[in-house]
């Protein structure tokens, strides 16, 4: 048995990337998308069709440049997602734009825009997870979107605080970042590597999946932004882990039997006390983690600076078109 078979025994795996090729030969229940991965998908010969696609429907939408390069990326965020879901029998995480994640109403736009794209494609809203920052204002604009049938993955989650509003918020699944959080630690440390017991990435998303046991909470835990196979090792069990194609190329060529590190029997020993987050409490509580308020600022930045190389080459695409 591999490591691969072994950890689907009690984990669902999910592939992030958005090569549809790779996602096939995987044969992993979901896939993850943002803007950076397709934007090298977009750059492969095998997917060009789906850029045409994306710049045909864009120009038919009409507008300025800008508006037009905003419905190109929006189109080819759905035209992947469908790729996706050819060869997947779950789910799609599709992402709204960085740009957004302080923008609850903003946020809410952009989500029915995409649920309706993949609709008109006759791709059923319960095979979308929408991507939103674990903002107070995206975790706001979450909750809202699933009380309206629209599911929700939410996305750059680093502190406690930011899982507990999540829970309460209801939102269908969240994706704490294991490897951006251990990188933190490892620059704290003087670039010195962490030992694997005290991985601080896979500590936090044990703490979180505990809590979410203990109290019954319907969330899902899917572990992401992974540096190495140990860490994975260490999250067997988690609902979901969300993992690269090179990662999985090493699960699946690696000999062995995981065994299970989360379960939720063990969960409700759990020392954490049940607590309830009003947007003061949220903000105090996420504050007071250094690691939490500078990875989220980060990650923001660096989603919002994949997805303007994306527009780049959209507006790119867009002006082709016109000419």
């Amino acid at each position: 048995m591999t490591l691969f078979e072994s950890l689907k025994k009690y984990t669902t795996v999910v592939a992030d990337t958005g090569d549809v090729e790779a996602i096939a030969r995987h044969r992993p229940q979901d896939a993850t998308t943002n803007p950076s991965l397709l934007f090298h998908a977009a750059q492969m010969p095998a997917y060009r069709h789906l850029v045409e696609e994306a710049s045909e429907q864009a120009l038919k939408h009409g507008g300025g440049h800008e508006e037009m390069a905003e419905e190109f990326i929006d189109r080819l965020f759905v035209l992947f997602g469908c790729e996706i879901l050819k060869v997947v029998p779950g789910r799609v995480s599709t992402e709204v734009a960085a740009s957004l994640s302080f923008d609850t109403a903003a946020t809410i736009a952009k989500a029915r825009k995409l649920i309706s794209l993949y609709e008109e494609k006759g791709v059923a809203r319960e095979r979308i997870l929408i991507k939103i920052a674990s903002t107070w204002e995206g975790i706001q604009a979450a909750e809202f979107l699933q009380n309206q049938g629209i599911h929700c993955n939410l996305t750059l989650l680093f502190s406690f605080a930011q899982a507990v509003a999540c829970a309460e918020a209801g939102v269908t699944l969240i994706s704490p970042f294991v490897g951006r959080i251990y990188d933190w630690y490892k620059k704290e440390n003087g670039g010195a590597e962490i030992a694997l017991d005290k991985d601080p990435g896979v500590a936090s998303v044990t703490r979180i999946y505990n809590y979410y046991k203990k109290f019954g909470y319907k969330t899902q835990v899917m572990g992401a932004s992974f540096r190495n196979v140990n860490q994975i090792i260490r999250l067997a069990g988690c609902d979901l882990l969300t993992i690269s194609p090179d990662l999985l190329d090493q699960l699946e060529k690696t000999e062995g039997t995981l065994v299970r590190s989360l379960d939720p029997v063990n969960a409700k020993a759990s020392k954490d006390e049940r607590l309830h987050l009003n947007e003061k409490t949220f903000r105090w509580m996420h504050n007071e983690d250094a690691m939490a308020t500078e990875k989220l600022a980060e990650g923001i930045r660096k989603f919002n600076s994949d997805a303007r190389h994306l527009e780049g080459y959209a507006l790119s695409q867009v002006k082709q078109e016109v000419a």
